[in-house]
């Protein structure tokens, strides 16, 4: 295949394409706030905003009629989470079956991580400790954002693009699919055990802390808008406050590039794949802060300006 030929696998590709993607619009969005005031009305521009705005960040974005047809809401934030949760789940059963029951994957499976690796299936081939583990703290991760989107998060009546929503659905499929694809690049070193080491420990102790984070963080916001009951008392946007919120707009965000992190820390630090995923992850989530960041500073002229929108006194 052409991916092979240039030391590139067609997932490989796939994730620095996602990359560049919002690399660039990271970059053309900083570039638009520098443009003189009338550039915000041309139909381009609203078009890109459209798509790379969700929730807040939308609301005070005048779209055309046409636009708001393609508006879900972002309640539904929680399917992307049920389809990590049932899918990532039935990976990981695969995978365990995999090694205790030293049965193949199902061809159909098989013939999908052919084309996305271009590397062949062997008989003997068992799945690493470093992929079973990562796809284990993935589908932890799914459960608890789900169980926090329906029982923590209150949304208001924010929309997200329905692009937006059908790349989420796919998002967290392909990512299970990469796990997959990582341990089929990768190479063994022994039985499952004994390739346990000190990666796996500093990782795992990363996740657990990042994770952590990133709910006290959604604690934080979910009081913004309910009582000492529990109840919730107001839809509207406040200025979060409190744990992290005090260094940087979106704590939350960083929380999730850390998680992503410490998913390639288990991996050894040595899969150019999940590099690459993790490399999408920080402009996806740094380009979400920004604007939630730059919302904040027009929004209310008290918030405080040492204040990052990611990455504690960096961006």
């Amino acid at each position: 295949m052409f991916w092979s030929s240039v030391g590139f696998s067609l997932i490989d590709a796939l994730w620095s394409f996602l990359s560049v993607c919002f690399i660039v619009a990271f970059a053309v969005h900083n570039i638009s706030t520098h443009l003189p005031r009338q550039h915000e009305t041309s139909r381009l521009h609203v078009f890109f905003q459209d798509l790379i705005r969700y929730g807040k960040t939308k609301q005070n974005l005048k779209r055309h009629d046409v636009l708001l047809m393609f508006d879900i809401p972002k309640r539904w934030f929680w399917h992307f989470y049920a389809i990590s949760v049932g899918w990532n789940g039935f990976l990981l059963v695969l995978c365990l079956n995999c090694i205790i029951q030293h049965q193949s994957y199902p061809v159909w499976l098989t013939g999908i991580l052919d084309m996305l690796t271009d590397v062949q299936d062997t008989d003997s081939q068992v799945p690493q400790l470093s992929a079973l583990l990562v796809l284990l703290l993935l589908w932890v991760h799914s459960l608890r954002r789900l169980l926090e989107c329906l029982f923590l998060s209150v949304f208001s009546d924010g929309a997200i693009h329905l692009v937006q929503y059908v790349f989420g659905l796919g998002y967290y499929v392909m990512l299970g699919l990469t796990v997959l694809c990582s341990d089929r690049l990768g190479r063994g070193t022994g039985p499952l055990l004994s390739q346990l080491d000190w990666l796996h420990v500093a990782g795992g102790t990363l996740f657990i802390l990042a994770s952590l984070l990133q709910h006290e963080s959604m604690v934080l916001l979910a009081r913004l808008r309910t009582g000492k009951s529990g109840t919730v008392e107001t839809l509207a946007h406040r200025v979060p406050k409190g744990g992290w919120f005090e260094l940087v707009s979106c704590p939350h965000y960083f929380a999730e590039l850390l998680i992503y992190i410490s998913l390639s820390v288990i991996f050894g630090g040595l899969s150019l794949t999940w590099w690459l995923v993790v490399l999408y992850v920080l402009f996806n989530q740094a380009l979400a802060a920004q604007l939630c960041h730059d919302l904040y500073n027009s929004k209310y002229e008290s918030y405080p300006r040492h204040r990052k929108a990611f990455i504690p006194f960096v961006l």
